[in-house]
């Protein structure tokens, strides 16, 4: 899938926005392009099935789907007729031309992923279903702390070597402000074990996700550094086996087109009953350690 300058743009006060540049675009599609000679997809496969099970339950069909991202064949099996097209920062995408929207493995590498979203919800037509997974903040925190102390001893400095991720209350404000009805965030987190550092490198580049930062360091790092990263993640991140533990976090958002017909929530104030009432409970103070706090 290429990129082209689609249909869909948006302006904020009347001029075109232009996002922060955070990812190196060429080396991101080159990065791409070499996973898909050898795909490393265990994380795709368990994002695609969650995603099935969910559009099970919204029990509606779909008739004029689409799917936004880098996965080949992502939700092939239930959506096998969706048009599918680039992450790119202008998706392909017509004018609430889609019933169903899956943004699926973009957000994370996107400079503008509040764009991204308002893209795909103009893509719909009145309530429409948006469905989206990206990575977490959790995700690779272990390496990113490995890697960060390492440098740190080696040069005295820190350089970006792995993306940082929005946590899963973030994204669900970036939902809120690209305006779609209902959003929901949620989150789960797989822990996945590798006998040494080179086994995850070799995952991480057959699913596309190495370094592509705009401000990464070009040049060649010094050997002695990833040596000393894996003896640090060995002894802050390993299990009882000996085997280094890496967290993937994924980051599920939904979000509908707005609609007219749609359930909308009470105003403030408006409930007919208190709540301590309904779940047969006193009711605490703020200041008292007995009551819950809001945060």
């Amino acid at each position: 899938m290429r990129c082209n300058p689609g249909m869909i743009t948006y302006f904020l006060g009347g001029m075109t926005h232009e996002p922060h540049r955070i990812t190196d675009r060429p080396a991101l599609v080159l990065h791409r392009a070499r996973a898909a000679r050898a795909p490393i997809g265990f994380l795709h496969d368990d994002a695609a099935a969650e995603i099935e099970e969910r559009l099970e339950l919204v029990n509606r069909p779909f008739t004029a789907p689409a799917v936004v991202g880098p996965v080949d064949g992502f939700l092939a099996s239930c959506l096998p007729a969706a048009r599918r097209v680039a992450d790119c920062e202008r998706l392909d995408l017509s004018a609430g031309a889609h019933d169903l929207v899956v943004h699926a493995f973009g957000l994370h590498w996107a400079n503008d992923p509040v764009g991204q979203l308002v893209q795909a919800r103009l893509a719909l037509m009145p309530d429409g279903l948006m469905l989206a997974v990206t990575y977490g903040g959790q995700t690779l925190h272990e390496l990113r702390s490995a890697l960060a102390d390492a440098e740190s001893r080696v040069s005295g400095g820190l350089s970006p070597r792995v993306l940082p991720m929005a946590d899963v209350r973030a994204m669900g404000d970036l939902l809120q402000r690209a305006g779609f009805a209902l959003p929901v965030a949620d989150s789960r987190k797989l822990t996945v074990r590798y006998p040494d550092l080179a086994a995850l490198t070799r995952d991480l580049r057959g699913m596309g996700e190495t370094n592509a930062l705009a401000d990464r360091r070009r040049a060649v790092a010094p050997r002695q550094l990833f040596a000393l990263a894996e003896e640090i993640y060995q002894a802050n991140f390993s299990d009882a086996a000996g085997y280094l533990q890496a967290t993937f976090e994924l980051i599920f958002l939904t979000g509908w087109a707005p609609d007219p017909e749609q359930p909308q929530p009470l105003r403030p104030g408006s409930a007919a009953r208190r709540l301590a009432d309904a779940l047969g409970v006193d009711e605490h103070g703020v200041g008292d350690p007995a009551g819950l706090q809001r945060r």
